[in-house]
């Protein structure tokens, strides 16, 4: 689970923002908490709202970027490339640094790396021992070599220092500890392998026909969110009466035969029954489908689900359906998270003001702010009316 993110110098936002799944004492207990303590509460949903080009991708890509750098980087990286992430244009020459907070289990967590022209200045992974945090590791460019050999410390991390002072400087000494067969590594990828996002260092993906080919073999191989998925298909699609997943012979591009596996949509009335591919039916069908093959993993093994316009293509009113399969223990038995963007204002009547952040940009530099940082803000407003009346801003300016 996470609790917050902190980061800095990363596509349009300059200054550090923070984005924090905690809950203060003050709000009302709701569906949407996770109790971890008498004095810790962490929030299930967030939601980010604002213009067209404000930075709400830009505000949830750090924990994409983070969850794939931590656990891919060793590998996903040539040895002589830059680490693949973008700083704010105006500032290149400027750190981007990052910090998460997350739990596993019991054992609380802090990671933080600083990255400078694509490379490493700074990574050390925390662990929470009792009210502070003590370090696991700690690896920091020495910047009186030219060369930018590392210095290296570590204490119950069981990767050596001989090999760790090997790793190159666009990959992730947790990475590469991983790829060791080191054991506290493969409980932190282990983790972040949880993490499934719609979006990569570029934005989000655009949906494509593949995806929903890729969606209906994940699916085809697990029976139980098959059955679910089915559920959720027939009761948000009023045409849809079953829905089944052939495997089938096609042929690629090369001229080659490959196994695929499709699904088809069975429609019924008085009159008789039909089916349909998938490729045939309405663009906001596809969009659920392929939107439920990223959402009912983390519910199932309770990790965290990042959708970059999780609307997209989907009637307003199915964003709540969707929203609330988070809400109970029946549909998240693990205390999945979701963070999300959307430009539907009608999210402001299914949340809290805790739940909910805020996204502006003013003289090409975004900023972010969770709605309850804001003064005067009570939690009896109607929120969606003061939003669409200009009053908490992030709006379009038209």
């Amino acid at each position: 689970m996470i609790k917050n993110i902190k980061f800095s110098n990363f596509h349009s936002f300059f200054e550090e923002v923070e984005i924090s799944f905690e809950v203060s004492k003050k709000p009302a207990s709701s569906m949407y908490d996770i109790n971890i303590s008498d004095a810790t509460r962490l929030n299930k949903v967030v939601a980010i709202i604002g213009a067209n080009g404000s930075g709400k991708t830009q505000l949830i890509k750090p924990l994409a970027f983070l969850s794939w750098f931590i656990s891919d980087s060793f590998l996903g990286v040539k040895p002589d490339a830059d680490i693949p992430f973008q700083t704010h244009m105006l500032h290149k020459d400027s750190d981007s640094s990052f910090e998460l907070i997350f739990l596993i289990n019991e054992d609380e967590y802090r990671y933080k790396l600083i990255i400078n022209h694509g490379k490493i200045i700074y990574e050390a992974l925390f662990k929470k021992t009792s009210a502070q945090f003590s370090y696991v590791f700690i690896r920091e460019a020495d910047i009186t070599e030219s060369d930018a050999k590392y210095k290296y410390k570590h204490k119950g991390f069981d990767f050596p220092a001989l090999e760790a002072l090997k790793i190159r400087n666009n990959a992730s000494l947790i990475s590469a500890a991983y790829n060791h067969d080191t054991l506290l590594a493969s409980k932190l990828v282990s983790y972040f392998g949880k993490y499934s996002y719609n979006l990569n260092v570029t934005g989000r993906y655009h949906f494509q026909s593949g995806d929903i080919l890729q969606t209906a073999e994940y699916f085809s191989h697990n029976t139980i969110l098959k059955i679910q998925m089915e559920e959720v298909m027939c009761n948000i699609d009023t045409g849809l009466n079953s829905v089944s997943i052939k495997e089938t012979q096609i042929k690629s591009a090369q001229g080659e035969q490959k196994q695929s596996f499709i699904p088809f949509g069975k429609h019924l009335n008085s009159l008789g029954e039909f089916t349909l591919p998938f490729f045939e039916e309405s663009s906001g069908t596809q969009s659920a489908f392929v939107l439920l093959g990223r959402i009912l993993p983390v519910l199932e093994k309770g990790g965290v689900a990042i959708i970059d316009e999780i609307d997209n293509d989907l009637h307003p009113h199915l964003l709540s359906y969707f929203v609330e399969l988070f809400k109970f223990s029946e549909t998240n038995p693990h205390n999945a998270q979701i963070i999300f963007t959307c430009h539907t204002p009608e999210v402001l009547n299914l949340l809290m003001k805790h739940q909910i952040f805020l996204v502006e940009k003013q003289d090409q530099v975004s900023e972010a702010w969770r709605l309850d940082q804001v003064a005067g803000i009570r939690a009896d407003d109607n929120l969606y009316a003061k939003y669409m009346a200009g009053a908490l801003e992030a709006i379009p300016d038209v």
